[in-house]
């Protein structure tokens, strides 16, 4: 019981890696964009790309949450007690993230616009590293039931390595996504503009992947065991495999195709991550069973999932859909025109 609970948890950290993931790397490239000139078009590609999905893929972290501080108490009260900071530097990044996104386009002044913009662009940095830190510091066991709050907790090579290449990775999903969408907006400068970056992103994280593998071997053995055996193994080539067919698929101008390829890579990433810390959930400190909550809410937080995975599922999936087809786009003026009855009034509210 407590192992699928901890695969469905699994599911749903690389759902959120990945979906929020395109979000965050959306803002990476509006932080990087320049200046209010040089930047407006990116950034107006941004704001229509994300517009109609940026709240939703909240919904895969606050299943997250739930499944964590229900389903295994021990492990939420362990990380949540010994990286607080980290931690709460994300939440707050989130919050003035989504702030500055819903604001800096109904301001009038542009002294607020270019705040809010550059609350959303920093935070979009900032929360991404701080959750890669925090994946860092449990990989790397030094986090154990009882841990207090100290910086030993999370500010190791290992940590910094995973916060890097979180960073990267989201890059590498807004680049790519961005691209497809720009070729959907009929934005052929922005084709070339974000592929480009995504190209940049691509040897990002190559870079920092090594980097990864590298610290792991020294301050994560066991993580590394289970990325060199079976199904870790098996997972982490998987990621390999997509992540080159991403990037070959990048070059050939293929960027709707290059979305699956970049989301397999990350998720497949993720769960190899998960696999090869089996059975512990913090290694070698922490083990599935011991963490697990009571066996009757472990049977009901099955239930749930299932419930939510026939009702909410379908609903997400519709929506990414809708937004992918150019199905959720804002009326032009020529639309509303279209819709004035015949004497010019504009049509009724109501």
């Amino acid at each position: 019981m407590a192992a699928l609970v901890a695969f469905v948890l699994l599911l749903a950290v690389a759902a959120y890696a990945c979906a929020g993931g395109t979000d965050y790397g959306a803002g990476f490239w509006d932080l990087t964009a320049g200046g209010a000139e040089r930047g407006r078009r990116p950034r107006w590609l941004i704001d229509h790309a994300m517009a109609p999905v940026w709240e939703v893929n909240n919904v895969w972290l606050v299943f997250v949450l739930v499944l964590t501080w229900t389903g295994f108490p021990v492990l939420f009260q362990t990380v949540f007690t010994a990286m607080w900071l980290p931690l709460a530097l994300a939440a707050l990044g989130m919050v003035l993230r989504g702030a500055g996104f819903a604001l800096r386009k109904p301001v009038r002044r542009l002294s607020r616009r270019r705040l809010y913009g550059a609350a959303f662009a920093v935070s979009s940095l900032l929360t991404p590293f701080c959750l890669g830190v925090t994946v860092g510091a449990i990989a790397s066991g030094r986090v154990v039931p009882g841990t207090e709050a100290v910086a030993h907790a999370w500010f190791s090579a290992a940590s910094l390595a995973f916060g890097l290449l979180t960073v990267a990775s989201t890059a590498l999903l807004g680049a790519v996504f961005l691209t497809a969408d720009a070729a959907r907006f009929e934005a052929p400068d922005l084709v070339g503009y974000f592929r480009v970056r995504a190209l940049c992103a691509f040897v990002a994280v190559a870079l920092t992947a090594a980097g990864v593998l590298v610290v792991t071997h020294g301050d994560a053995p066991y993580v590394w065991h289970g990325l060199t055996h079976g199904a870790g193994l098996g997972l982490a080539v998987a990621s390999a495999v997509s992540f080159l067919v991403t990037g070959l698929l990048v070059l050939r101008g293929r960027a709707r195709w290059a979305r699956f390829g970049a989301v397999a890579a990350v998720g497949a990433a993720v769960l190899a991550w998960g696999f090869a810390q089996r059975p512990y959930l913090i290694p070698t400190s922490l083990s599935l069973a011991d963490a697990a909550g009571d066996s009757q809410t472990l049977a009901w937080l099955l239930v749930v999932s299932l419930v939510a995975l026939l009702l909410v599922g379908p609903a997400v999936g519709l929506l990414y859909w809708l937004d992918t087809h150019g199905e959720l786009e804002p009326l032009a003026d020529s639309d509303l025109r279209r819709t004035r009855p015949a004497g010019g009034a504009p049509p009724d509210d109501d």
